[in-house]
């Protein structure tokens, strides 16, 4: 009764003081707060629309969110290629990863779903909201709306070859829209969606590179000739036309390289790839951002267990290491494998900057950095403000070479790409006349296994090529039937693609059935 009271009276005090106003206390309460946004009032100035493109970029940090005990979201990738062990095996999600055995409820799967979709949900309210915001400069919107759709490609393009056929949203969603339980569109359906996006993407007026790491003309292109080459393998197999298209947009990407070098090009040594001070630039044509202060590199996975590398003394996880037939089957002399020059370490210094010592074993140096963990006498910053390469210029010049072979034989523009890669790694290739078409197709297979290895690539050239990197023999299995030598596990048909969360077809009944092989 008192509390009611009270109430009561500070109602009438209200009511009280609007009246000596120029408005009844009926319409007072009627306003609506303006601190509380909605996607109705928020979206009025041209600075709603750079946070609201801030807030889909922070989304592909997903991929190094945690996913259980000494586990991130990105060992998802690792693990199914065999190029990756374990040396804790204490997360039973990725022990299941690793062996093969993974199913629905697998949570590095479920947040890859939820990571990839909130991307794209916030994309579409940057595509949705932002055209009608009045006034803003005609050169940012644009811009704008090609970053969203860069964005929302490279969501779908991740999501179609992860699961297949998956919902097609395209529209902000509420409780109340008519498609907020959807189907899943065809793979079809989703690749024209990506290229329309990347084609819109191209016509926004973005600058070649970007050192800001927002999306650039370099990226889009670069991804754009990667969404055809995937196009022409499986599972759409559409073989050389897209191979041309594939080509046709990674030279446009080589020929500007080559009259502007010092803007995109290969770095000259493989620790540029992880040197903080040279993310978003030269060979980085697109990056994940990170920063301490927000959230700092994620692939302390990858630093061995117990071994004092950093500033921290002894730790790391070893939770993805390399196997060491893998390490073993790069060529002899490959600047690569070599102990703190190439993707390898072999020894460190203890606590980063101390006395060199023995690690017992390969690990993964091409994610360490020496400025926030210290490098040889001197000590780390404890920042590890690194980013995480998305799409290297590296890519581009051997999906030209890939894609320019298959229109044919290699010709030199192609054979003058691959050998590029190789001559930053100081291996001698073999003169253009010794190869025929299918040697040149699986050396340039070859070198984007060792090339790009622990980038989160591996597996998806598997799937696309439906062949396998052996490491004994070094030629390329079929896919069914190779044996994952990290675990002695063989690839079925089923592993061509990832299961649905459990959770998500539980509330979504309209995405049955579940793909092939998972109950």
């Amino acid at each position: 009764m008192k509390l009611y009271s009270l109430k009561k009276a500070g109602q009438i005090l209200l009511c009280g003081a609007v009246l000596l106003g120029p408005t009844s206390c009926n319409d007072f309460l009627m306003e609506k707060d303006p601190s509380n946004l909605t996607p109705e009032s928020f979206y009025n100035i041209p600075d709603h629309a750079e946070a609201a493109i801030a807030a889909a970029y922070s989304g592909l940090r997903f991929y190094g969110d945690g996913a259980g005990i000494f586990s991130s979201n990105w060992q998802m990738l690792e693990a199914v290629t065999g190029t990756a062990t374990t040396e804790t095996a204490q997360n039973s999600d990725l022990n299941n990863l690793y062996s093969l055995s993974y199913d629905g409820y697998t949570g590095h799967i479920v947040n890859y779903w939820n990571g990839l979709y909130r991307i794209v949900a916030n994309a579409n309210m940057v595509l949705e909201k932002v055209p009608p915001i009045t006034p803003m400069p005609d050169a940012q919107k644009k811009k704008i709306l090609g970053e969203a759709s860069f964005l929302r490609a490279w969501s779908y393009f991740n999501i179609v070859r992860l699961w297949g056929d998956a919902p097609l949203v395209t529209k902000p969603q509420t409780a109340t829209s008519e498609d907020f339980f959807p189907s899943r569109a065809s793979q079809e359906e989703i690749y024209n969606l990506i290229v329309s996006d990347l084609k819109t993407a191209e016509e926004a007026g973005l600058p070649w590179m970007d050192p800001s790491g927002r999306a650039n003309l370099a990226a889009v292109k670069a991804l754009l000739s990667k969404v055809y080459l995937t196009m022409a393998g499986f599972p759409l197999s559409k073989g050389a036309s897209h191979y041309k298209l594939a080509a046709d947009k990674a030279k446009e990407v080589i020929d500007y390289s080559n009259a502007n070098p010092s803007e995109i090009n290969l770095f000259p040594t493989y620790k540029d790839v992880h040197r903080e001070s040279l993310k978003n630039r030269v060979e980085h044509l697109f990056m994940i951002q990170y920063n301490a202060s927000v959230a700092g590199n994620p692939m302390g996975n990858y630093f061995p267990n117990f071994k004092p590398v950093t500033f921290a003394g002894p730790g790391g996880t070893g939770s993805t290491v390399p196997t060491t037939s893998f390490y073993n089957s790069y060529e002899a002399g490959d600047l690569r494998t070599k102990d703190q020059e190439g993707w390898f370490y072999t020894t460190y210094f203890t606590n980063g900057n101390g006395t060199r010592f023995e690690l017992g074993a390969p690990y993964v140096f091409k994610h360490f950095n020496q400025t926030a963990n210290g490098a040889e006498g001197v000590a780390g910053t404890r920042n590890d403000n690194l980013n995480v390469p998305l799409i290297r210029y590296a890519e581009v010049l051997l999906i030209y070479a890939e894609a320019q072979n298959e229109l044919g034989a290699p010709t030199q523009e192609a054979y003058d790409a691959y050998k590029k890669v190789r001559d930053r790694a100081q291996l001698t290739t073999p003169a253009l006349g010794t190869f025929t078409q299918a040697s040149f197709r699986e050396a340039v297979w070859r070198e984007r296994w060792y090339e790009f290895a622990y980038e989160g690539i591996t597996w998806f050239d598997m799937v696309r090529l439906r062949k396998v990197f052996n490491e004994k023999t070094k030629g390329f299995d079929n896919f069914v039937g190779h044996v994952n030598l990290n675990t002695n596990v063989p690839l079925a048909e089923k592993h061509l693609l990832f299961p649905l969360g459990v959770q998500e077809m539980l509330n979504n009944p309209n995405l049955k059935p579940q793909n092939p092989g998972y109950n």
